[in-house]
């Protein structure tokens, strides 16, 4: 069985960075890395050589209406999916940390505005995770915000970083059944909402209360 105490704290005498090179740079970075560390049995390794995409750090937050019990979702085309049967994909609010030490809360506020219009009014941090450590340094904060509902829809994003996007107003339960069906197929979105169903409840009463 697991042990939480057992769990090795990580320090910089830990790890050697042996060298680091760039191999590309553009939209996104590839860097060639070499690197030993300790062994859990004691010692140290052999020199280990990894390329690391390095694509900058995100923030998503799902936008949720704690009176309607509703939550907006946006929609738009995914160079990684365009292979695949749905290209256009269904997600939370997200974007990119425009430079080292953006506050997140800013970006996820930022991004709600551009991407679906709306402003935020409490926030709540969920968790931070790595999609794909074993060869990607990004990391994602998620967030959920509250927000006022729209009546409806809408078509937002930036003409000049080229976004098209389709807003989309969802209960919580329709939204969820989304997730079950496969319909909503990526980490942040899943992992948003799995998070609403399991504490919708006390958020509810907890925003509810604030607002009186």
């Amino acid at each position: 069985m697991f042990n939480p105490s057992s769990y090795p704290t990580f320090h910089n005498k830990d790890v050697e960075v042996i060298e680091k090179r760039t191999l590309f740079r553009g939209f996104f970075s590839l860097t060639q890395v070499k690197f030993r560390h300790r062994l859990f049995a004691g010692g140290w390794s052999e020199e280990i050589e990894r390329e690391l995409f390095e694509r900058g750090h995100a923030v998503a937050i799902l936008p949720y209406d704690p009176v309607t019990d509703q939550l907006v979702m946006v929609e738009q085309i995914r160079v990684g999916a365009l292979g695949d049967t749905r290209p256009w994909q269904l997600e939370v609010v997200a974007g990119m940390l425009d430079k080292d030490g953006e506050n997140p809360l800013d970006v996820a506020k930022r991004e709600s505005v551009e991407e679906a219009g709306l402003e935020v009014k409490s926030i709540e941090h969920i968790s931070g995770y790595y999609p794909s450590a074993g060869g990607c340094s990004e990391r994602i904060e998620l967030y959920i915000g509250q927000i006022d509902a729209p009546l409806s829809g809408g078509f937002f994003g930036l003409e000049s970083e080229g976004e098209d996007i389709r807003v989309h107003v969802l209960n919580r339960e329709e939204a969820y059944q989304l997730v079950k069906n496969g319909t909503i197929e990526n980490a942040a979105s899943i992992i948003t909402i799995q998070w609403l169903m399991l504490n919708h409840q006390q958020l509810r009463q907890q925003w509810l209360t604030q607002e009186k």
